[in-house]
């Protein structure tokens, strides 16, 4: 199966899921509070093949770009009657449930997928564990132009102290063009700095330029590329380049630029058994489209600690995983409205199904379970925001109708959502749009 068709299958299987868990959530609590249910529907537009039972109609729709659930009376617009069936006849405490019922279902995915996952085969970076001690420092790079070497430990950074890695580089990639104040210690001598990270990758991220100890090993081989060709394989560990000892995929990208197009010596640790190979680096695109480099062709995924949780301890390390994930996705809602990071930092449809094709395509399944519950996760939190339309919009309204204790003017809320519709389909284009820029290089150079 080519790669374009399982990332479709991925995408349509993993959103499919998810948007079928949400709408359930609003469907049980709706039937459960006596909210009659006309539709619950997967996609938008035309209805292509579904079911009737009892007052609701389920269905698949032409448009695979969301799902509903279609209650009686529940656009605020619509007349109103004394039927206890409809949807503004019931008090805001149930109105509040039934909205909130579909982010919380896709939070609880989260958690489990995550649980289950950590109880089969929890997989981590030994590296992010370890102390924030810098290996080494990328020419050019705004560490080195703020004097930072290989040695130096970070013991501070935007308010943390000692961080571990896992800490340290979140707190770098939502700071792209910001300045971040740096405590590092030398020696016996304790430093401070400043860094601007510079914003990097087609999803303009922030980067510093330094870099961990990691060992490299080999992921992902990028066929018709030299390692691939010269028979580097996934789990080959490397150990030296041209005789020299290669402590981190960095300190191997930046010596491959300096031999360029010239040949070799890889020498490869694989089961056990040492061997040689001599290649040929290539001028070939990097994960960032306005930037090229020399390389092997393949991706680190450096010396993991793989083991299985008991269930207590996976449910423990899930539920602290998407705290901090969920913190991390609203500090970043906040610096897009900011406009301290940009809009390509987030990835639409095509991103997506990107990532859930690469996950489907490694080993066992729990790489898509991770990825599906990091999805669901990212749905429950932006289907919480407070924009109209969106569950959070009407958990919103609902509040400010409390505290008013009387229902907010129709005509006010007519307008108020169609400034919404309006701004989530810009959105959405706008989404899509970034998608294109980061999947085709060059597009952007391309377009009047």
């Amino acid at each position: 199966m080519s790669d374009f068709l399982i990332s479709v299958v991925s995408v349509v299987a993993v959103l499919g899921f998810m948007i079928l868990i949400h709408e359930f959530g609003h469907y049980a609590v709706a039937k459960w509070l006596g909210v009659r249910v006309e539709q619950f529907a997967i996609g938008f537009g035309k209805r292509l093949v579904g079911f009737r039972k009892g007052e609701t109609d389920y269905r698949i729709n032409a448009i695979p770009l969301g799902g509903y659930v279609k209650m009686s009376g529940e656009n605020p617009m619509d007349q109103r009657t004394d039927d206890p069936g409809e949807f503004m006849n019931h008090s805001r405490w149930h109105r509040f449930l039934i909205a909130i019922a579909g982010p919380t279902m896709n939070i609880l995915l989260a958690v489990v997928l995550l649980t289950v996952v950590y109880m089969v085969h929890y997989e981590y970076p030994i590296y992010l564990d370890k102390a924030a001690v810098v290996q080494g420092v990328r020419k050019d790079s705004p560490a080195q132009q703020a004097g930072i070497q290989a040695g130096d430990r970070i013991i501070k950074i935007d308010g943390v102290e000692n961080p571990t890695w896992e800490q340290f580089q979140p707190k770098v990639w939502l700071s792209p063009n910001q300045a971040l104040d740096v405590t590092i210690q030398r020696g016996n001598q304790v430093l401070q700095k400043t860094l601007t990270p510079k914003a990097v990758t087609s999803s303009e991220v922030g980067s510093v330029g330094w870099f961990p100890e990691e060992p490299v090993v080999v992921g992902r081989v990028d066929p018709n590329l030299p390692a691939a060709k010269a028979g580097i394989k996934e789990d080959d560990r490397i150990v030296s380049l041209n005789g020299k000892p290669v402590p981190s995929i960095e300190s191997m990208i930046e010596a491959l630029q300096q031999t360029k197009n010239q040949p070799v010596d890889l020498q490869v640790e694989r089961s056990g058994q040492t061997l040689d190979f001599k290649l040929t680096p290539v001028l070939s695109q990097t994960e960032d489209p306005k930037e090229q480099r020399y390389r092997l062709g393949f991706v680190n995924k450096g010396v993991t600690k793989v083991s299985q949780l008991p269930f207590a301890q996976a449910l423990s390390l899930s539920l602290e995983q998407n705290k901090k994930y969920s913190f991390m996705i609203l500090e970043l809602a906040k610096k897009m409205v900011q406009r301290k990071i940009s809009m390509r930092a987030i990835s639409g449809p095509i991103g997506i199904a990107q990532d859930a094709g690469y996950a489907a395509q490694q080993k066992g399944w729990t790489p898509l379970m991770e990825l599906t519950a990091g999805i669901s996760l990212n749905l429950g939190i932006f289907n919480l925001l407070p924009i109209p339309i969106l569950d959070g919009g009407v958990i919103l309204f609902l509040l400010i109708e409390g505290l008013m204790r009387r229902d907010i003017s129709m005509n006010i809320k007519e307008r108020v959502y169609q400034a919404a519709f309006v701004f989530l389909v810009l959105f959405a284009v706008m989404v899509i749009y970034n998608d294109l820029m980061k999947t085709i290089p060059g597009l952007a150079d391309r377009l009047p």
